[in-house]
């Protein structure tokens, strides 16, 4: 019982960080929209930089963890 109420609150912050990396990731390409229309490279570059960045901590949400076997 213990087992699968931490399985339940672990898939819910997963869940949680996700969310949160796509709402990232949807503000970063706000922020390209603007520098383009604006025309602003510095802008554009920290956007790109950010929306890069926001990928990467993205990654390790997506991708399946190993099973336990596989770490023995």
């Amino acid at each position: 019982m213990v087992n699968g109420t931490r399985k339940r609150s672990d898939n819910l912050e997963r869940r949680a960080h996700l969310a949160g990396w796509v709402l990232f990731i949807v503000c970063a390409l706000f922020f390209l929209a603007a520098a383009l229309k604006n025309r602003d490279i510095l802008t554009l570059i920290g956007s790109l930089v950010f929306l890069i960045a926001c990928v990467v901590f993205l990654v390790p949400l997506v991708r399946p963890a190993p099973s336990e076997d596989h770490k023995k």
